[in-house]
């Protein structure tokens, strides 16, 4: 087992670990500052798809600026190990709350869903899907609020991610892996509400095969949660996305106007009450407070048994038959690991974060609950867009120059401001970094993981090595045009970097096409110009066929 700790943080207990890893708590060493720090598991991290999701993971949650959402302070990478340093929640895990206390009272539970709602929009406001939302993903603070963590699993709205989540919370099309859609969000949050209500998951079946059966065809259980907010049920549990609120936004509203309508004006201020009181209590018995047990079917990394006694429990008919087959493919998915694309991050102009060595400097934070289940699915991994080392290429596939090879010593980190901070498009480190040393040379510049995320939007990464840790300035152009190989019309302003302190940067880039071509190209050259003269690389979009 790895012993690898983020260097610049003292570690004082483990908080929690699974397959996926770890999370610790520590302290930032110049600033006294708590956090969280999850740490990718030793067997994950020798996996390249694995840890491209975890720095996925990291420059989600760096562009995702919301009270309602823990926020990210640093990523760091290294030859020993990968991590995420995180806010420190200071409340409790939902989950040890309803282990204790369920069924909580309608006003707390439409508390925690507003607050869960609010997170997942500013979420989808950035066209990502969380597709985990589930009771440990929860953090409830003293005063009653709420914050949702962990989005490990995390894809953009529209893709087809594969199958991935928590079974008991997975709407009907998460089980056939149709696209990430802020619908799928609504209904896990909704599962979860009806679960505070009424102590129990809205489906228990006693096999995947069976749960997947009660998504995809069952009767919403509506009559077992107070009158009042059935109606809120019914549609956040609709079989159909269609049916669903589209976003959370959309269903914040419905929420707050059936709460009024149902329990007075001061509803909410009730619920915080009584969440903050439940809080209270569960912080005072924690240290004596058992582990919460789990079910085979409340964990996305579910184990087949050996026993074939499916057709004891139930009789398929023929379209459970293809349900049943669908819940078969996601339990040996879900099992394994298995998810062939990656979620993709590109889209959304805030979440560009620079992967850049510097120091770290967290500012602000709280108190002392892990802000990640470690318990949760474990990303998935997938597959890179291979690359050509000419700078023509092959149509329909990125091209570009041979990469530079890492250097071994490398550390990878961002530091980014707390959540609190005002967002930017490109996220800028919170700190001043080390003194630059004069004469710096820039040996290479390569790109990796070109590709189109959307109608009009692509991704790509640029690292850029040099031999010392002075300022080099990085200047990124896209273009458009009909003719392969060439770099045909700049497509949108040139886009400039700053940085220092490391020999090493990594800049994750999304940009949207105003231009109408059949090939998309991008260009990045440094300032001291590189020996190799900058990257160039270009794709057949999706959009055009060959004649």
């Amino acid at each position: 087992m790895s012993t690898w700790a983020v260097p610049g943080y003292t570690e004082s207990r483990e908080l929690g670990s699974g397959a996926s890893g770890r999370v610790a708590l520590a302290v930032h060493e110049e600033t006294g500052l708590p956090v969280a720090v999850k740490y990718l598991s030793e067997s994950l991290r020798t996996r390249p798809g694995f840890v491209l999701e975890f720095r996925a993971e990291a420059r989600l949650l760096g562009g995702l600026r919301s009270q309602h959402v823990a926020g990210l302070y640093e990523y760091v990478e290294g030859p020993e190990g990968a991590a995420i340093v995180m806010e420190l929640v200071d409340g409790v895990c939902l989950r040890a709350l309803l282990a204790k206390d369920a069924p909580l009272t309608p006003e707390a539970a439409l508390v925690l869903l507003k607050g869960s709602l609010l997170g997942l929009a500013d979420a989808h406001r950035l066209g990502v899907v969380h597709r985990d939302y589930k009771p440990e993903n929860v953090l409830v603070r003293p005063d009653g609020t709420s914050k949702l963590v962990d989005f490990g699993i995390a894809a953009t709205d529209g893709t087809t991610a594969g199958i991935a989540g928590t079974p008991s919370y997975m709407a009907p099309e998460q089980w056939t892996g149709a696209p990430a859609s802020p619908a799928a969000d609504v209904y896990a949050a909704t599962a979860t509400f009806f679960e505070c209500l009424t102590g129990h998951k809205p489906f228990t079946g006693e096999n995947l095969a069976e749960l997947a059966l009660q998504h995809v065809d069952g009767a919403i259980p509506a009559d077992e949660v107070p009158e009042p907010v059935r109606s809120l049920v019914h549609r956040g549990l609709a079989k159909s996305p269609e049916q669903r609120p589209a976003h959370a936004e959309d269903f914040v509203a419905e929420l707050e106007a059936t709460a009024g309508g149902a329990y007075g004006p001061d509803w909410e201020e009730r619920g915080r009450g009584r969440l903050a009181a439940l809080v209270a209590l569960s912080l005072l018995l924690l240290p004596s407070a058992p582990a919460v047990p789990r079910r085979a079917t409340d964990t996305a990394r579910t184990i087949l048994g050996r026993t074939p006694d499916w057709f004891r429990a139930w009789r398929p008919s023929g379209r459970a038959l293809l349900v049943s087959a669908a819940a078969l493919v996601a339990a040996l998915l879900l099992t394994y690991g298995i998810d062939r694309h990656a979620p993709d991050f590109g889209t959304p102009r805030r979440a560009a974060q620079a992967l850049a060595t510097t120091s770290a400097q967290p500012t602000g934070g709280s108190g002392p609950t892990a802000t990640a289940d470690p318990d949760s699915p474990t990303p998935s991994a997938s597959s890179s867009t291979s690359a050509s080392p000419t700078p023509s290429g092959s149509e329909g596939v990125a091209t570009t120059q041979p990469p530079a090879s890492a250097s071994a010593t490398a550390t990878a980190s961002v530091t980014v401001a707390p959540p609190t901070a005002p967002v930017t498009t490109t996220a800028e480190p919170t700190t001043t970094p080390p003194s630059p040393t004069v004469g710096v040379s820039v040996k290479s510049v390569a790109f990796s993981g070109f590709r189109q995320t959307g109608t009009a939007t692509g991704a790509a990464s640029v690292t850029v090595t040099t031999d010392g840790t002075g300022p080099v300035t990085i200047t990124v152009s896209w273009f458009t045009g009909e003719v392969k190989g060439e770099a045909g019309a700049q497509d949108g302003a040139a886009e400039t970097y700053q940085r220092s302190g490391s020999t090493k940067y990594t800049l994750a880039l999304d940009h949207t096409f105003a231009g109408a071509g059949c090939y998309w190209g991008v260009q990045a050259r440094t300032q001291p110009v590189s020996a190799d003269g900058g990257a160039w690389q270009q794709l057949l979009t999706r959009r055009c066929t060959l004649r």
